[in-house]
């Protein structure tokens, strides 16, 4: 059963697991309009209310396959989008980051066009501009507030500094960033400072983009257009060494007569009842599977054996290559 979870102090409310809708446009495979939308929908009949979207998955494709998928049951879900990313674009240009206040103005108008809404539940700027002052960002989107166009506010992959600073301009409800047993560079500074200041923690790639499911290819096995093709941890000997430790965790979930995505959700809501973790899937089957880690209970015994078998392994490769590490705010 999907209890539900409070992000933040601003009276944001969802399921305890979110579904991350990118991988139904763009970068994961093949698309299949048809089995997202039914992905959707069933994810609303198991008690799904967070539903994770941006103006870059697509681009725009992702917010208008929502924005269909949800006629006549928008007020089922929470639906948390995001402006301000660099995106490469259909004509082949790239677009950069962008944050200034008029493309901000501009970007919700489009995108609740897209989404079919008269406002968003959640607005995430996407990745900090260092060209455009925080408080400048966070100003802009605090008049969306004020407006009824965005409910709540949060930021994606920042850093303590940025997130104190945006919080005092407004206040924050949530920030996304990855967070799972296998990534946990939040736990050091950002989340100690989250939880000081009062805001939730939105969780993506629980699942290690797939690795902890065990289920991933050789990253030369990708085709170019798919973000598996271009994660180090897919690469080389970073590969082989890191199916080794997905190996030791399917070992540990089929002891626990779970899955291993199942394992690694459960991790995650274990980890504070102000952190939502957003897997995503564009099939019903992994949903199912996946929504069932809410009705998972980890002694303290396995939560720490899990943790210190990745942790005594050591993740080999960065989460992102060069490029898109330089995004990140930390």
């Amino acid at each position: 059963m999907l209890e539900h979870r409070k992000l933040g102090r601003q009276g944001l409310e969802v399921a305890g697991i979110g579904l991350g809708c990118m991988g139904m446009s763009q970068w994961y495979g093949a698309t299949d309009d048809t089995e997202s939308v039914a992905t959707i929908h069933r994810a609303l009949e198991l008690g799904v209310t967070m539903l994770d979207t941006a103006e870059a998955y697509g681009p725009y494709d992702n917010e208008e396959l929502l924005g269909r998928a949800l006629q006549g049951k928008r007020d089922q879900v929470v639906i948390a989008t995001k402006f301000g990313f660099p995106m490469k674009m259909k004509d082949g240009s790239t677009a950069k980051v962008n944050s200034r206040p008029a493309h901000i103005r501009e970007v919700v108008e489009a995108s609740l066009r897209r989404l079919r809404t008269d406002h968003i539940d959640v607005l995430y700027q996407h990745r900090v501009d260092p060209e455009v002052p925080i408080e400048d960002v966070v100003g802009t989107m605090a008049e969306l507030v004020e407006q009824g166009k965005v409910r709540y506010l949060g930021l994606c992959e920042a850093g303590e500094n940025t997130i104190r600073r945006a919080h005092a301009v407004h206040p924050l409800s949530v920030v996304q960033s990855e967070y799972s047993v296998w990534e946990r560079n939040l736990e050091d500074g950002v989340l100690p400072a989250l939880r000081e200041l009062g805001i939730g923690l939105v969780g993506f790639c629980p699942l290690g983009r797939g690795f902890l499911t065990g289920a991933v290819d050789r990253a030369e096995n990708y085709p170019e257009d798919d973000f598996r093709s271009h994660d180090p941890r897919l690469q080389g000997e970073n590969y082989d060494h890191n199916m080794a430790i997905a190996a030791k965790i399917k070992d540990i979930a089929g002891r626990q007569g779970l899955t291993p995505a199942q394992l690694a959700i459960a991790w995650v809501l274990h980890q504070g009842d102000d952190i939502v973790p957003i897997p995503g899937t564009k099939r019903r089957t992994y949903l199912e599977q996946n929504l069932a880690a809410a009705d998972v209970t980890l002694g303290a015994e396995l939560l720490d054996e899990i943790a210190d078998t990745v942790a005594s392994a050591q993740v080999a490769g960065p989460r992102y290559n060069e490029k898109m590490m330089a995004f990140i705010d930390r």
